[in-house]
């Protein structure tokens, strides 16, 4: 008996290429991009092969890398990643100072360019629309025998373009659709799927439907090893072995609610196909109006903590923004009031957002201590607080000593007034709330106009 695809089922599928084409044609790029990209490409490792030679340099070479070199790049990103690779017997010294040499030199023809600090220094340039790094790293034997972190980016070069087999298409769709849906970027700003992993899962899975349709199941913990061969045990949301080094997890930046997203923008879409979900990231900023209807509609206390943003690269800021939300939320917890969530957002000033039950709490606090049936520590703090005029009534509950006692804080307003600076902020941070910061209540928080700000309001309101 023939097997006989259902009509419905043959229907979806026309659907599915239809919709597939249809993004592929705004996001793919032309063959002019293409030329483009690389005479650009091809002029600037000109460039860095003359210079390294004139200087006397032996045996460094030049490589792209990234999505510019594998073919799964979007029109319109224009970003270029050049390796400047060292031997591996070349010492620290001189690759950091010799690789900044360079990078300045060819920067002098630049629109604009800066120096970068991560595990060593590079140039990040703007040369003829493209945002262009510039980056030293040791040309080593493999990538588990590293000697910078950068090192293995020219072995996941390789591997992608060994084993992505004409499914750069399905990598564009699947990058497309988590920029559309707010997962992509592994940065500490964003926490989601890196292009090496969106690469991998396309690979591991054969398209971007498969991605999606595994992706809806997924639960955390889920282990992905292509090659089988990792050797170390992870605690993340998703581990992916990375095939050229058995002792990385590729997924490790992507966070709990970045991963729980991304299955639930796999259900949805894979319940009712929708194009726009590949280009609605974008959240429109919230009016005055609308703030205030929220505001009122909700009931609760609204808090913002606003201070001038460090001048640090965003690796070593949002660690420490990160560190200032999960300090001052348990600190307010500790006072009794009651967080019903928190979010945070940065651009030339950074806020804190905080949502609080109630912002003001009474007078009076119920301390409860020990049961009376542990003497000692009990009888201390009957001593304590039964005569105590502060108090205002001691007594017995389920076995425990209880004392009616004033509250230290009342206002979380007042609270965060005078304890923030004690907070675990960051270095750089607390730098920049001891120069001065403030905290807004309610409707002042209209008061913070940025469009970037409002849309992030939008969102999490």
């Amino acid at each position: 008996m023939n097997d006989i695809t259902p009509k419905n089922t043959i229907i979806e599928r026309i659907n599915m290429e239809s919709l597939k084409k249809s993004i592929l044609e705004k996001i793919k790029p032309t063959e002019k991009e293409r030329e483009h990209l690389t005479k650009v490409a091809d002029e600037l490792m000109y460039k860095i092969d003359c210079l390294t030679f004139k200087v006397g340099l032996v045996g460094v070479k030049t490589q792209l890398v990234g999505s510019a070199a594998r073919g799964t790049w979007i029109s319109g990103t224009h970003d270029l990643d050049i390796f400047i690779t060292f031997p591996d017997d070349t010492s620290r010294e001189d690759l950091e100072s010799y690789g900044l040499s360079v990078g300045r030199q060819v920067a002098k023809e630049a629109e604009y360019w800066d120096e970068h600090y991560a595990e060593h220094p590079y140039v990040k340039m703007r040369y003829k629309g493209f945002d262009v790094d510039l980056v030293p790293c040791y040309r080593v034997s493999s990538a588990s025998s590293i000697i910078s972190a950068v090192d293995r980016t020219p072995f996941h070069n390789e591997f992608i373009k060994a084993n992505l087999n004409g499914l750069e298409d399905d990598v564009l769709l699947l990058k497309q659709f988590m920029r559309g849906t707010g997962v992509y970027g592994s940065e500490l700003k964003t926490e989601g799927f890196s292009g090496y992993l969106t690469e991998l899962l396309v690979i591991n899975y054969g398209s971007f439907e498969k991605v999606l349709e595994a992706a809806s199941n997924w639960r955390p913990g889920l282990l992905l090893d292509i090659l089988e061969h990792g050797t170390l045990k992870f605690d993340d949301p998703l581990v992916v072995i990375d095939p050229t080094d058995p002792k990385r997890n590729v997924a490790a930046a992507l966070s709990l609610d970045k991963f729980c997203t991304f299955v639930d923008v796999a259900r949805s879409f894979l319940g009712i196909p929708d194009e726009s979900m590949f280009f609605s990231s974008l959240i429109p900023p919230i009016s005055d109006i609308e703030i205030v209807e929220r505001l009122e509609k909700k009931g609760s206390s609204l808090l913002a903590i606003v201070f001038k943003t460090p001048d640090v690269v965003d690796d070593i800021f949002y660690p420490q923004f990160a560190k200032m939300e999960n300090s001052v939320v348990p600190m307010l917890d500790k006072n009794e009031f009651t967080v019903l969530k928190a979010g945070k957002w940065s651009g030339e000033d950074s806020v804190v957002m905080l949502e609080l039950m109630s912002g003001t709490l009474p007078n009076v606090k119920m301390h409860r201590g020990p049961p009376v049936w542990v003497r000692d520590h009990a009888e201390k703090f009957r001593d304590k607080y039964v005569d105590n005029e502060d108090a205002y009534s001691f007594t017995i509950k389920d076995g425990f000593y209880v004392a009616e006692i004033p509250r230290k804080h009342v206002s979380a307003v007042e609270l965060l007034e005078k304890e923030l600076a004690n907070c675990s902020l960051g270095k750089h941070i607390s730098k920049s709330v001891k120069a001065g910061f403030d905290i807004l209540e309610g409707k002042q928080v209209l008061e913070l106009k940025e469009d970037g700000f409002r849309s992030f309001l939008n969102g999490w309101l």
